[in-house]
């Protein structure tokens, strides 16, 4: 099931030469053939310029990923083993801090902080044009900025490095406040959007939309329930001891105008450019939302016939992905991320499976939410719902790619098989072991968890399939949509309700959903706008950290919910050979009920709102005192 992997640094010969000119002695001044000096980066534009994309490699690939942050929410489970386990059982400590990923782990976001801190070193004595100067400062200046809020909003307060650290320094460091760090990063927002003003750079690199974008969401998180410290107190008793909360959150001040400036900055981007195809002034038909959120998702990526290229105008700022880029697939989860997202019938991994809650979370398309205990939506769950939900989730019975030439002839219509069926053989009543369950005959030991299967990032193109095809769709690390609900949520604190739902029905107008009741007000409507990003955003790496910044992950992490289905002929009917899904055939049966498999259990301790600093960086550095719940 695992591949091996090569990846190749994209610009390694450059830090090879930092270390070798950083080395250099009177005695031994010989520069290897082939290398290059610390000083001639910074006589060449070329070569800085390539030092500067070289830092981007912090951004990893973004949320493709096998394990992802989606694991460790009330969205999906891990299906292969206990990566995500002892964050989800709260169990991790200093000393064994769980689930990692490089985009936000802390060793990887500091390497890449120092990058930036050498660009801002070099820049001053650099021997080019001012121009490019400002332009690789500026791309300096918002990834340092992104870096740092990967941190601060995984551990809270870090320290703040603005140097390049030598050996001779000491690197016992006591953690920044967490005002210090919002405005740290802020100032770096700034000046990026300054620095970056009227360049024209390739896709994929900083502008000043991603700027504004990533202020944007700063403000959102600094003005939210979890880093108000009188509000977490409230609600927290371990916050409420916890000695050091100047670390975590702000002690004191206006919130309202905290989210006053978060109103401003998202207003600010939502008027300086467009999303996609968020002018509506009615609902999309239920095929046109569709195509619409397929569209969004694929962000340009896919070849596939009909899918919109325009959906590429949603993303503020990407993680792109080629066939050069990622090493001929080979070095990047990206290239693979539809092998391990789809069913195992497919021979596929579903490593992410989503969990009944979040399919239960799905409205339908009246906008009534859907329930269990209403009988015609027990009997058919999988009609009339959001249109979004059949762009982003695998379900029974469900119509999707051709299946592999040793498989297509089990299953010539491509339909997913989440069940268990009545079929005659041999004159007898026998059971049809799904091709996608973990009884099937292809790879059952990679078959969902829960009955389902994310396939939203999944190229839509049928071509794009198995174990040996690439797919190159770009991650979404801003897009112009998060902005809306950062704006909306912003209203609603405000009091602004009416211009909340505005900006809220255009979302749901594109995904062919009625819009809001007017009557909606106060956290009636914080609550409808939290449960439209859920939809919207899911899979986007937002809910791990909304769940915890809004103080409602102890309500939602719960043990996953899984689908057990079953088909049994109606009267007088049967059906032989090769089974497929057929409701004049079958009576069929849908009974959720909660996992008994470790992987689907999920609880809440208040310790993981932030997670633990390691005990090797607290070694490292004994004044960096650690979060709450975890001791030093």
């Amino acid at each position: 099931m695992k591949r091996n992997r090569l990846f190749i640094p994209c610009f390694s010969i450059i830090a090879s030469a930092m270390i070798v000119s950083s080395c250099s002695t009177k005695s031994l001044d010989l520069q290897p053939k082939g290398s290059i000096s610390a000083d001639q980066v910074w006589t060449d534009p070329i070569l800085a310029n390539a030092f500067v994309v070289n830092i981007y490699g912090g951004l990893s690939t973004g949320g493709f990923a096998s394990v992802t942050l989606s694991d460790a929410t009330d969205e999906t489970i891990y299906n292969h083993d206990a990566t995500t386990n002892s964050v989800n059982a709260a169990t991790v400590t200093a000393d064994n801090t769980g689930y990692t990923n490089s985009e936000w782990e802390w060793g990887n976001m500091y390497s890449h902080i120092r990058a930036c801190n050498i660009v801002f070193a070099s820049l001053p004595s650099a021997s080019f044009d001012n121009a490019t100067k400002a332009q690789l400062a500026g791309e300096a200046h918002f990834l340092r900025g992104y870096f740092y809020n990967q941190l601060l909003r995984m551990y809270g307060a870090v320290p703040l490095v603005s140097k390049v650290y030598s050996l001779s320094d000491s690197f016992n460091v006591a953690r920044n406040t967490y005002e210090e760090c919002v405005d740290f990063i802020l100032a770096d927002c700034d000046s990026a959007i300054l620095d970056l003003q009227g360049t024209s750079l390739q896709q994929g690199r900083a502008t000043p939309l991603a700027a504004m974008a990533l202020k944007s969401r700063v403000l959102t998180y600094a003005a939210s329930d979890l880093y108000d410290i009188p509000t977490a107190k409230q609600k927290s008793s371990l916050i409420a001891g916890y000695s050091h909360p100047e670390y975590i959150g702000y002690l004191s001040g206006d919130r309202t105008a905290r989210w006053t400036a978060a109103q401003t900055a998202s207003k600010a981007l939502l008027t300086a450019t467009t999303g996609y195809k968020l002018d509506l002034i009615a609902p999309a038909s239920a095929d046109d939302a569709k195509a619409n959120y397929i569209a969004l998702c694929m962000g340009g990526g896919s070849s596939a016939p009909g899918v919109d290229p325009a959906g590429a105008s949603e993303l503020v700022f990407a993680r792109y992905f080629n066939a050069v880029t990622d090493n001929n697939g080979w070095a990047s989860d990206a290239a693979f991320f539809h092998l391990y997202q789809g069913p195992n019938g497919y021979h596929n991994w579903s490593n992410n499976s989503p969990v009944g809650q979040l399919v239960d979370d799905y409205q339908m398309m009246d906008g009534s939410d859907f329930s269990w205990s209403n009988p015609a939506e027990k009997a058919a769950p999988y009609k009339n719902r959001d249109p979004r939900f059949y762009a982003s989730i695998l379900f029974d019975g469900a119509q999707w790619k051709p299946r592999s030439s040793d498989v297509a002839p089990t299953d010539p219509m491509g339909e997913t098989q989440m069940g268990y069926y009545d079929i005659m053989q041999n004159g007898q009543k026998a059971v049809w072991n799904g091709l996608d369950t973990k009884k099937s005959t292809v790879e059952n030991w990679n078959a969902s968890p829960t009955g389902y299967n994310m396939i939203k990032f999944v190229d839509v193109n049928p071509a794009i399939q198995g174990q040996n095809d690439h797919q190159y769709i770009p991650w979404p690390i801003f897009r112009y949509t998060e902005v809306v609900f950062n704006y909306a949520e912003a209203c609603n604190a405000l009091g602004q309700d009416a211009e909340a739902i505005s900006w809220i029905n255009k979302i749901r107008f594109r995904a062919g959903m009625p819009a809001l009741s007017s009557s909606l007000a106060g956290t009636q409507l914080r609550d409808a706008i939290r449960h439209e990003k859920r939809i919207e955003m899911v899979m986007e790496n937002q809910r791990y950290y909304d769940i915890r910044r809004w103080m409602i992950a102890g309500d939602v992490m719960k043990t996953a919910e899984v689908i057990n289905i079953t088909a049994t002929f109606k009267s007088g009917q049967s059906a032989s050979g090769n089974y497929h899904h057929d409701e004049t055939v079958y009576d069929y049966t849908y009974d959720p009920t909660s996992s008994q498999d470790a992987i689907g259990f999920k609880t809440w301790d208040d310790k993981m709102y932030f997670r633990p600093i390691s005990r090797g960086e607290i070694l490292k550095a004994p004044l960096m005192y650690n979060n709450p719940g975890f001791d030093n």
